[in-house]
């Protein structure tokens, strides 16, 4: 199997991230980069209780898109999977990675999507999210986006943006060959639909989608996403 890097950007994620990396522990062919931006929890020292490395953010280089170019910079594998702190890996991930590189004209791959939680408008919300991958190609950054290191640093990484850096990345890949959506699903905690109700949250979600797509600055975007 190809060499993979697994680079997990963090920022007080205590309560969620032993969960993640727990069952990615103990394969020899994966690294594991687990970036910090800033915790002021005990997310590091969980992180190294754990053996797995850590880099530390400096001041300059917070936020998701630059934890994770940070991570990419220092990382080994031929292939990284961008993954988030509350978002779990389907069982056979390392199989499902390979495999679709095996198609000469994928230039990317990412995951189904599972919330955690047993709301039916959960399950409503996953539909949606698997018709619009599928079908326009544009999966997030909560279904693991994973692509060839070389490929990545290609193409500058991620733009050093506040907020869409994942939507970004897609747009720019999907230009170079094609996106495939690998039919396990990982499973992402409901936490943020559960604490502001999965309409609302969708809303939100949607009208900052319409806002990147009318120009507004990914800075003022970030600024009304984070005050709702």
């Amino acid at each position: 199997m190809n060499s993979l890097s697994i680079i997990i950007p963090v920022l007080n994620e205590a309560d969620q991230i032993e969960t993640t990396l727990s069952p990615l522990i103990g394969n020899k062919d994966i690294e594991i980069i687990v970036v910090d931006g800033g915790s002021q929890d005990k997310t590091v020292e969980i992180v190294q209780k754990l053996g797995i490395q850590v880099i530390l953010c400096p001041q300059k280089a917070k936020g998701r898109a630059l934890q994770m170019n940070l991570g990419a910079s220092v990382a080994t594998g031929e292939i990284l999977l961008f993954l988030h702190a509350d978002t779990r890996l389907p069982e056979k991930y390392p199989e499902a990675i390979t495999q679709t590189f095996c198609d000469p004209n994928v230039i990317a791959g990412a995951f189904e999507l599972a919330i955690d939680g047993e709301e039916k408008s959960l399950r409503w919300i996953e539909t949606m999210v698997k018709m619009r991958s599928r079908f326009l190609s544009l999966p997030y950054g909560d279904q693991g986006i994973f692509l060839k290191s070389s490929v990545f640093r290609e193409m500058g990484g991620f733009a050093p943006m506040p907020i869409m850096e994942d939507f970004e990345l897609i747009g720019r890949l999907k230009k170079r060959g094609k996106i495939f959506i690998v039919s396990q699903s990982v499973v992402t905690s409901g936490r943020r639909w559960q604490k502001l109700g999965v309409w609302r949250t969708t809303i939100i979600n949607q009208m900052i989608i319409i806002g990147y797509y009318l120009g507004i600055s990914p800075t003022q975007l970030a600024h009304w996403y984070r005050r709702k």
